[in-house]
């Protein structure tokens, strides 16, 4: 049978009324999780996961549902970000830099809408990848090793070195920052403790949720609380929330150019949905950094990230379900859950169970229709939220701070470390230094240092190693690009001009 063919039995086994009512149940539910900082889909799935199977649901339903809480959890991410300046996860912070600058305009209701259907342009695009180039991209991610790896960390910090705005120093000293917070703990070689300061609840390091949400949602706290009553923002009477066709023509291609290359990232295992959404920023940035005006409120540095995130979580749909690779912590969870279900993944999965994945790919091209559906009509409702007296939000966002890291390891400690992290998110501001690429250090720093690591302990401590493959060399290049092109095209800018 044919691809196509395929995909038509796939969508025989989606639109089953069970299968059709847990995809959208699961996306309903993966929004409202990514809504909530602090729990996010890995909690979710495994908490849902023994209730399923309690229910004796066919195998493909199981998976339906989850997937679905999965990639329905990365718009979700996007509605406390845009409003109330909370990321939930790491990869919603690249939303917050013009998402946020646009509610602070007034705009959170074209902010929210262009979220919507910039996610269901990723998913929708990434779906057709799923089903026409598996194969294939699953090969390549096998041949990425740990110098492969590096390289790709690397090209991706160089290519967000343009957060900084056009003070490339600021952006380099957060993300030096980023850095260090991602080499607080124990060693993973030596289990030596590094920068704990003698503090036990360091030696397991800083959970990034813990950093995130002290930079961005305390620090817009403080930042409050230097607005008197006299002179707070009026609240703008809710206008449309459809975007225009101005909108939909300036966004349709970033969500394209963002939809592959967060599809593409997401093969690859271990880079996930935070590099997908910081370089499907930094590339469309550099092809439209001509007018400035991204990180002030531009529409298409909310289109980006959204597209390659939600492009990212379909794509590691790839490594899971032809190689048994999971790519992230969700994925790893869903692999548990393949192998309690009885069901093998790898090459033979679409011969042995075409049932499997042939019926959840075609859910998520459903449950991305549906998340587009549901949402849509409810950016009004969650704009609501910003009518809401600033004495009540704030304290609502401290609130809301509080329990969601409170609730990943029941620690006092981590709410010093979130308050701490509050204050340097306020004096950063102040000093006009972006906060995004102190996340991206965060994130990427323990990733570096693992591969980096492993490259040099593969090959006996030749660095040669880490310029010996075609696909390291390439990223080599690009990051080389991304740093010299820019001031070079500048210097002939101003050459001509004189």
């Amino acid at each position: 049978m044919t691809v196509l063919g395929e995909l038509v039995a796939g969508f025989g086994v989606a639109l089953q009324p069970l299968n059709l009512l847990l995809a959208g149940g699961g996306v309903a539910l993966g929004t409202v999780v990514g809504m909530l900082p602090g729990i996010g889909p890995i909690n979710a799935i495994a908490i849902l996961i023994p209730i399923t199977f309690a229910a004796g649901i066919p195998a493909e339903s199981v998976l339906i549902f989850l997937v679905g809480i999965y990639y329905g959890s990365q718009y979700g991410n996007s509605i406390s970000t845009i409003l109330i300046n909370v990321p939930g996860t790491a990869s919603a912070v690249v939303t917050a830099i013009d998402g946020y600058a646009l509610t602070r305009k007034g705009e959170s209701e074209r902010a929210l809408a262009v979220a919507a259907v910039a996610s269901f342009v990723g998913g929708t695009l990434s779906v057709a990848g799923l089903v026409f180039f598996a194969p294939a991209l699953a090969h390549l991610a096998v041949r990425f090793g740990p110098a492969e790896y590096f390289a790709l960390m690397l090209f991706a910090l160089t290519a967000l070195s343009s957060l900084g705005g056009k003070d490339l120093v600021r952006g380099l000293v957060a993300l030096g920052f980023g850095l260090f917070l991602a080499a607080v703990g124990i060693d993973p070689q030596s289990a030596v403790p590094r920068f704990t300061f003698g503090q036990l609840g360091l030696l397991d390091g800083i959970d990034f949720v813990v950093v995130t949400i002290g930079l961005f949602a305390i620090s817009e706290v403080l930042l409050a609380l230097e607005v008197t009553e006299g002179v707070e923002r009026r609240r703008e009477k809710l206008r449309r929330v459809w975007l225009s066709l101005a909108d939909l023509a300036r966004t349709g291609w970033t969500m394209v150019r963002a939809s592959v290359v967060g599809f593409v990232v997401g093969v690859l295992p271990g880079a996930g949905g935070t590099v997908a959404a910081f370089l499907g920023y930094a590339v469309e940035e550099k092809v439209s950094r001509r007018d400035g005006s991204f990180g002030h409120g531009d529409i298409r540095g909310v289109a980006a990230p959204e597209s390659a995130n939600n492009a990212a979580a379909n794509g590691s749909m790839i490594p899971l379900l032809t190689l048994g690779i999971p790519g992230s912590g969700t994925t790893a969870v869903l692999l548990g859950a393949l192998t309690a279900l009885d069901v093998t993944p790898g090459p033979q999965l679409v011969q042995e169970r075409p049932e499997v994945f042939w019926g959840l790919v075609a859910s998520m091209y459903i449950g991305n229709l549906l998340l587009l559906v549901l949402n849509l009509p409810l950016v009004g409702v969650f704009a609501r939220l910003l009518r809401l007296p600033r004495w009540v939000l704030m304290p609502g966002v401290a609130v809301l701070s509080v329990t969601a890291v409170y609730a990943l390891n029941q620690s006092v400690f981590d709410l010093g470390l979130m308050v701490a992290f509050g204050v340097v998110g306020y004096v950063f501001r102040k000093a006009s230094i972006p906060l995004a690429p102190a996340i991206l250090g965060v994130v990427l720093g323990p990733l570096m240092e693992k591969n980096l690591r492993r490259s040099l302990a593969l090959s006996g401590g030749d660095w040669g190693v880490l310029f010996a493959s075609p696909i390291a060399v390439t990223f080599w290049a690009l990051a080389a690009g991304f740093i010299l092109i820019p001031p070079f095209v500048s210097f002939l800018t101003k050459a001509r001009s004189h």
